[in-house]
Parts: C-alpha cells; sequence; structure tokens
C-alpha cells in the first residue's frame, strides 16, 4: 500500500458541494491499494503513519508522531498514487488493485487508524472529491508498505 502523508493546519474533503469530512491539525492521508495488497499491508501502513516522526518538538526538530500531538487524520482514497508513469506521456494505473480489493482494503485501513483514538475523518471511496488543505511546513512524505 501506498501513503501520501501532508501535514496540514487544516484540510476538508468534499463531494458533490458538501463538505464529509474536514480536520484541525495534523495529516491528510491520502492512500492508495496496488495490486497484492493485504490486510498486514494495511496493518502495517497504519502503524507507520501513525506513529511517523513529522510534526516539530520543542526544539524544532521533527520528532513528534501524529499520535504524539494527538492530531487529527483526513484519510482520502486516491488510485493514482500507483499510476505507472515509466513510459509516454500518459499514466498506466495497472498496479492499483482492482476496485473492489482497493475498498476492502481502505476500508481496514480506515478500520486501524480509528483504532488509535484519533479523531479520523473519511473521504469517500471512488468519489469525485475536491479536496482542500493549508501544508504546514509544507511536509509530505511517500510511504510504501
Amino acid at each position: 500500500m501506498i501513503a501520501l502523508l501532508q501535514r496540514v493546519k487544516n484540510a476538508s474533503v468534499t463531494v458533490d458541494q458538501k463538505a464529509i469530512g474536514e480536520i484541525g491539525h495534523g495529516l491528510l492521508v491520502l492512500v492508495c491499494a496496488e495490486k497484492g495488497d493485504t490486510e498486514e499491508n494495511c496493518e502495517k501502513l497504519a502503524k507507520k503513519v501513525i506513529a511517523y516522526r513529522i510534526f516539530e518538538d520543542d526544539a524544532g526538530k521533527m520528532n513528534k508522531s501524529l499520535s504524539d500531538i494527538q492530531g487529527e487524520i483526513l484519510v482520502v482514497s486516491q488510485f493514482t498514487l500507483a499510476a505507472d508513469t515509466a513510459k509516454g506521456l500518459r499514466p498506466s494505473f495497472t498496479p492499483a488493485a482492482d476496485p473492489q480489493t482497493g475498498k476492502k482494503l481502505y476500508g481496514d485501513f480506515v478500520e486501524k487508524i480509528r483504532a488509535s483514538g484519533l479523531k479520523v475523518q473519511t473521504g469517500s471511496f471512488g468519489a469525485y472529491m475536491q479536496v482542500s488543505l493549508i501544508n504546514d511546513g509544507p511536509v509530505t512524505i511517500w510511504l510504501k508498505c
């Protein structure tokens, strides 16, 4: 699985001109399941996202995790993270999991994040969404498990 973490001051996701999720200080996480991914990948990635130290401590060093700061998290599915851009000028999305598997793994990932006790908001799998954010830093990290 792939996750793109963006440290944010705030973020929101809108579907059909209705805000369906919004957070304050924390992480916007765009997540994608690839062919061959399993629930084990979800669990490993969720643990890493929650514990990844990209928030500043009192000395200004990235030593604190989302869990440490009790930040909020907005999780949005984004199959385009699996784009194969090696050839030509148009991405191929064949590395992405099929929609049924992707939806299940996205749901599993969200459940594992929710189990942390942090405030969790989500997008809507498969919907056309608009994501707004104020990036904090900016800090953007790509993770793969």
